[in-house]
C-alpha cells in the first residue's frame, strides 16, 4: 500500500543495535526504507545491519555518541554521504541510572539528561537543514511510560522523557511549515535488556506490570515496528506532535 511504502527513503536510526530501536528498523527496513544504525557499539550495529539486509534492506553502519554534538552532526552527513539522503531520523538512543533522587548525582543527572534529551535536539537540530532542503521528513522521537508517570527510582530518566514530549511540541511545530512531521512514542514495559536489569534492580516490578497492563504481557520490540511504519510513511503526513503510548493499555487502566 503506498500510503505504508518507504521505497526509496533513508533512516537513521540511533540506538537502533537493540531493543526498540532494532525492532523499529526492522519494520522501517521491512516497508522498504534503507537504514543507517547509529550507535556506540559497533560490533552490535552491525550485527543488527546484517540482520536487516537480509530482510532486502540498503544498510550503514555510524560509530556515534549521541550525548557528543559534534558525532551528532557527522551522523547526518555520514548517512546522507553512505546512503544518499535522509528522510526519517529515530532519536532512540537512552540510558538510565536506576537511584532514588537524593542518591543521584549531578554528574549522573547530567549523563541521563545528555543521552536521552539534549541528544534528540542535537539530531534534530542537524537533521533537520537536510530535510527542509529536500521538502520533508519525519522525526519520530522515543518517549516512555515516564513521560506521564512518576517513579521514586528514575528521576532523570522520567524528566527526561517527560521532556522528549514537550521538545516533541516544540519541533513539530516550528517545522511543519517545512512539510518535516516530529511525533513521540511512548513505549510501554517492552522485554529487553534495559529492562532486564530494571527487573533485577527493582523488586516485584515483572508481577506489577503484569498486573497492571490489561494485554497481561510484556511487549516486544517488534511490537513498536508498525508504529514507527506509520510515523515515517505518508500515512501520517497531517500527524505531528502527537505523543503515542505503546504499551498494552498500562496507561489507560486504573
Amino acid at each position: 500500500m503506498a500510503l505504508f511504502d518507504l521505497k526509496g527513503r533513508v533512516a537513521v536510526v540511533t540506538g537502533g543495535n537493540g531493543g526498540i530501536g532494532l525492532g523499529m528498523a526492522r519494520g522501517l527496513a521491512q516497508a522498504g526504507a534503507a537504514i543507517a544504525i547509529a550507535a556506540r557499539n559497533v560490533k552490535k550495529a552491525e550485527a543488527a545491519a546484517a540482520e536487516l539486509t537480509k530482510l532486502g534492506a540498503k544498510t550503514a553502519v555510524l560509530a556515534v555518541d549521541v550525548a557528543e554534538e559534534a558525532q551528532c552532526r557527522k551522523m547526518v552527513a555520514d548517512t546522507v554521504a553512505q546512503l544518499g539522503r535522509l528522510d526519517i531520523l529515530v532519536n532512540n538512543a537512552g540510558v538510565n541510572i536506576r537511584k532514588v533522587p537524593h542518591e543521584l548525582s549531578l554528574t549522573e543527572w547530567r549523563q541521563v539528561i545528555d543521552v536521552n534529551l539534549t541528544s534528540i535536539f542535537t539530531c534534530s537540530h542537524a537533521a533537520y537543514p537536510v530535510m527542509r532542503d529536500a521538502g520533508g521528513g519525519k522525526i519520530i522521537n522515543i518517549g516512555s511510560m515516564l513521560s506521564i508517570f512518576g517513579a521514586a527510582f528514575a528521576p532523570a530518566y522520567g524528566a527526561s522523557k517527560g521532556g522528549v514530549v514537550q521538545l516533541t511540541k516544540s519541533l513539530a511545530t516550528a517545522w511543519a511549515k517545512d512539510n518535516i512531521q516530529v511525533n513521540a512514542v511512548l513505549p510501554g514495559w517492552i522485554d529487553t535488556e534495559l529492562t532486564k536489569r530494571a527487573r533485577e534492580e527493582v523488586s516485584g516490578l515483572n508481577s506489577l506490570v503484569l498486573m497492571r497492563t490489561p494485554a497481561k504481557r510484556w511487549g516486544l520490540p517488534d511490537d513498536l515496528s508498525g508504529v514507527a511504519v506509520f510515523l515515517a510513511a505518508p500515512a501520517s503526513d497531517f500527524v505531528t506532535g502527537a505523543a503515542i503510548p505503546v504499551d498494552g493499555g498500562y496507561s489507560v487502566q486504573v
